[in-house]
């Protein structure tokens, strides 16, 4: 009895750690097949980059401009308003915006979105049993299907987060503008504190953010099991586990980029 009790309370982490060690040996696999000639993704990779491209730009860009305008924006200028340094406000952004807010909502966006067509792609040809007939017409589903959803997911990310820097600091000059203050001082502030490093390291972690939501949805999709509901189940846990992704790897992104650039672990 206790054996079963402690079975059936260990089992869901179980089931987890599982599934975090298939996701590793499938971006192993994922790696090995994009470097490994023939490369017969290309098409596929800029279908699935226009795709990602066409569903995400928009609710990106407001999700941008109105995480900008309100949180770090009017939050942020209502305090800085007390003390009298709203000229602050556009180092506050490279804080707040370039280093957070602009490759989370971009992850999100990119998940919430583009992640779950691709889980709902390939879980429906699980279901119909398409991956397995590419495997027996020796057509191997993770070069062909896996590798130009995760590179074209990689590239997406990155390029939008900058899209997502753009708008995220319009928001913050909205704000500026809603105090009727000058933008001379939030431009000042902003490329005061602002550092390559930053602008390097907020694209490099939304790029990598792109690959956690690619692995995630497409190995969610890839095990879809119990047809259009078993589908629709591997969808939700495609989105919840690719955002616990993106949380766990975003504090550890920047606690080693604090680490080994301390310099910008403060605003000038």
């Amino acid at each position: 009895m206790i054996r079963s009790t402690a079975d059936r309370a260990f089992l869901p982490m179980k089931s987890l750690f599982e599934q975090v060690g298939n996701m590793m040996i499938l971006t192993g696999k994922t790696i090995t097949a994009a470097i490994r000639p023939p490369y017969p993704y290309g098409g596929e990779f800029i279908s699935q980059f226009l795709f990602a491209l066409q569903l995400c730009w928009f609710p990106l860009l407001i999700s941008t401009v109105a995480f900008g305008f309100g949180a770090p924006g009017l939050q942020a200028a209502n305090l800085l308003s007390l003390f009298g340094a709203l000229d602050r406000l556009g180092g506050f952004f490279i804080l707040a915006s370039v280093r957070e807010f602009a490759p989370f909502v971009t992850a999100v966006v990119v998940a919430g979105v583009a992640g779950t067509a691709i889980t709902a792609d390939l879980g429906a040809r699980k279901i119909r049993e398409e991956l397995d007939a590419l495997m027996v017409l020796g057509v191997d589903p993770i070069k062909n299907l896996v590798v130009p959803r995760f590179l074209s997911l990689m590239l997406i990310t990155g390029l939008l987060n900058i899209y997502a820097l753009l708008f995220g600091i319009s928001g913050g000059l909205f704000a500026e503008l809603t105090y009727g203050q000058s933008l001379g001082g939030f431009f000042a502030t902003l490329f005061t504190n602002a550092s390559v490093t930053d602008l390097w390291g907020s694209v490099l972690k939304t790029t990598l953010f792109g690959a956690i939501v690619a692995i995630v949805c497409s190995y969610k999709g890839m095990n879809a099991s119990g047809g259009a509901q078993g589908v629709g189940q591997a969808v939700n846990e495609a989105v919840v586990i690719a955002f616990m992704g993106v949380f766990a790897f975003n504090y550890v992104f920047t606690q080693t980029l604090l680490a080994t650039h301390p310099e910008i672990s403060a605003l000038r």
